[in-house]
């Protein structure tokens, strides 16, 4: 007759696995989810070689928040050359300006369509929530990037860690300022994204008290709406404040047109992505630095999960994958940031490829 299996616990006590039923049911969980790990760690390796095969019908869609910006145009190069590579079908839709209702339409249209998988940047997560809620219900794999939408039933988020890139573009701002000085900050209060490069930079100006944030301007994804604040400020409270922090693409630009045209020193600038306006603004020394995120990767990565998700899926899309330690798939995947400054930018730009160029 075989001896029981024994094993030893954190304690150094031995215990018999041989007839234990959690044992079994555990064995059996982590086979059924074998398959699906598996492929997702195939996936990410695909990401940097060349694609398999996948099926010539298989439908993806990447939804943007705005797909006018160089920062969605970059990703949605990631998205179809990952597609390209892998023989499938892609599409790059969304709204040609921040309009999260439109957004919305377009999620409700596409999820009628059946496609095999969503990649969404959620302009509004409360918003979308329920649809997302619906379309992984419906068996429709859906997975967020740039911008989250936490309380939503998206399998996982990838992107920027965006805590941390407020607190990058926070140390870049006290040291600028000396640790002295009133900041405005420039936002999209709406955006889950936003709110956590906001908490970072509160956190981190916590242990600087001469540090105010005197202003939070909701401008609503408009270049306009940022520039005309800047033109406000400028002609009632210029020597009232010291910093600009821009925690999206568009207002960083915007600001700094508004004091280069109105010739205004000494006024601090920390932009958000990397456009060629941006890194340009910077070279001319008047945006002190920008946080540069990978929009390329963060969809190119995507599709390739998505794809392997299709093939490969979960034994039930209702499963809180977020509060299982045994899960198949991780809850967040964070594609890096780098801190674009004068003293790196001409690095950063010869380390650009024209595919990759970005910008929100």
């Amino acid at each position: 007759m075989a001896k029981p299996r024994r094993s030893m616990n954190g304690q150094g006590q031995i215990f018999s696995l041989a007839n234990c039923q959690w044992a079994a049911n555990l064995r059996s969980r982590l086979r059924r989810k074998r398959s699906i790990l598996s492929a997702i760690i195939c996936s990410l390796l695909l990401c940097a070689g060349c694609g398999g095969g996948g099926d010539a019908n298989d439908r993806y869609y990447l939804i943007s928040a705005n797909i006018q910006l160089p920062y969605w145009q970059a990703a949605a190069a990631g998205f179809l050359e990952a597609a390209k590579r892998r023989k499938l079908q892609a599409e790059f839709v969304g709204p040609e300006t921040y309009d999260p209702k439109a957004q919305q339409l377009e999620f409700e249209r596409i999820v009628k369509t059946k496609p095999n998988g969503i990649l969404i940047s959620p302009a509004n997560p409360d918003l979308m929530k329920a649809d997302i809620d619906a379309a992984v219900a419906a068996g429709v794999p859906v997975l967020t990037m740039d911008a989250d939408s936490p309380n939503s039933k998206r399998l996982l988020f990838i992107g920027t860690n965006n805590y941390q890139a407020g607190v990058m573009g926070a140390k870049v701002a006290a040291k600028e300022l000396h640790g002295k000085g009133n900041v405005v900050v420039l936002t999209i209060p709406a955006m889950a994204n936003l709110g956590d490069r906001l908490r970072g930079y509160r956190d981190t100006f916590a242990a600087y008290p001469g540090i105010k944030i005197t202003r939070i301007i909701d401008i609503a994804g408009n270049p306009r709406v940022a520039a005309e604040a800047t033109e406000q400020i400028l002609s009632k409270e210029k020597d009232k404040v010291d910093a600009f922090l821009c925690l999206e693409a568009v207002a960083g630009n915007a600001v700094a047109e508004v004091l280069d045209h109105n010739n205004v020193k000494g006024k601090i600038i920390v932009a958000m992505d990397s456009d060629n306006d941006t890194l340009s603004w910077i070279k001319k020394g008047v945006i002190a630095a920008t946080i540069a995120q990978k929009p390329f990767t963060m969809s190119y990565v995507g599709l390739s999960l998505l794809e392997n998700l299709h093939h490969s899926p979960p034994a039930s899309w209702q499963e809180n994958f977020r509060a299982n330690p045994l899960a198949p798939l991780p809850s967040f995947i964070d594609t890096g940031a780098i801190l674009v400054d004068r003293n790196s930018v001409d690095a950063f730009l010869s380390s650009q490829k024209p595919r990759t160029a970005s910008g929100t």
